[in-house]
């Protein structure tokens, strides 16, 4: 993979738009990055059609990409890695992982039942190592997941833990906004090209 920057894939969750999330204000300051686009409401909860939207999203950008990902992003993220070809993992400089949910806790409202989402193919999560380099950004009192799951998932997909501290689910009911982190996440994973790890 040649030394260029790469282009920002961000991969949402199961919010629906939401232009003070970080993601959304992230592709507002970097009009090269681009977003997976959201499925058709009957298919909102259908894990392959949103491995087959990151795909078809990928295969859309020309040279290697970062994948900025949040919540069921991750788990999304995580599920097509474990089924792309080759030629499209190779293209990934690295993955930015932030705040995967944990199916063994029980979610507060309005977010879905984690049973819903098991019984739809989303569980059990993946453990396998990913095939890229990656961050795992972990809060300690994420309502949707525990501290140690999260640890974990980052371990046994041979990702860096980065402990957010109390950052709850990094949305914007936690007070989320702006998520500076995320611009030296994007850029330690960028930074991989110019070392020659991938």
């Amino acid at each position: 993979m040649s030394a260029v920057n790469p282009t920002v894939v961000v991969v949402p969750g199961l919010r629906g738009a939401a232009p003070d999330h970080w993601q959304e204000l992230y592709l507002a300051e970097h009009p090269e990055a681009v977003r997976v686009p959201f499925p058709a409401e009957a298919d909102w909860h259908d894990l392959n059609e949103r491995i087959r939207l990151l795909q078809n999203t990928i295969d859309d950008v020309d040279g290697p990409v970062v994948l900025l990902a949040h919540s069921a992003g991750v788990l999304v993220t995580v599920a097509w890695a474990g089924q792309a070809l080759a030629s499209s993992l190779d293209r990934v400089a690295g993955a930015v992982l932030a705040t995967p949910p944990d199916f063994d806790v029980d979610w507060p409202e309005p977010h879905p039942r984690p049973a819903e989402l098991a019984a739809a193919g989303w569980a059990p999560i993946s453990r396998r190592t990913l095939p890229f380099g990656s961050v795992v950004a972990a809060s300690r009192n994420d309502p949707l997941a525990g501290f140690r799951t999260t640890a974990g998932l980052a371990e046994v997909w041979g990702s860096r833990l980065v402990d957010l501290g109390d950052a709850e689910h990094l949305n914007p009911a936690a007070g989320f906004g702006p998520w500076a982190l995320a611009e030296e996440l994007v850029a330690e994973m960028a930074a991989r090209l110019v070392a020659g790890s991938v």
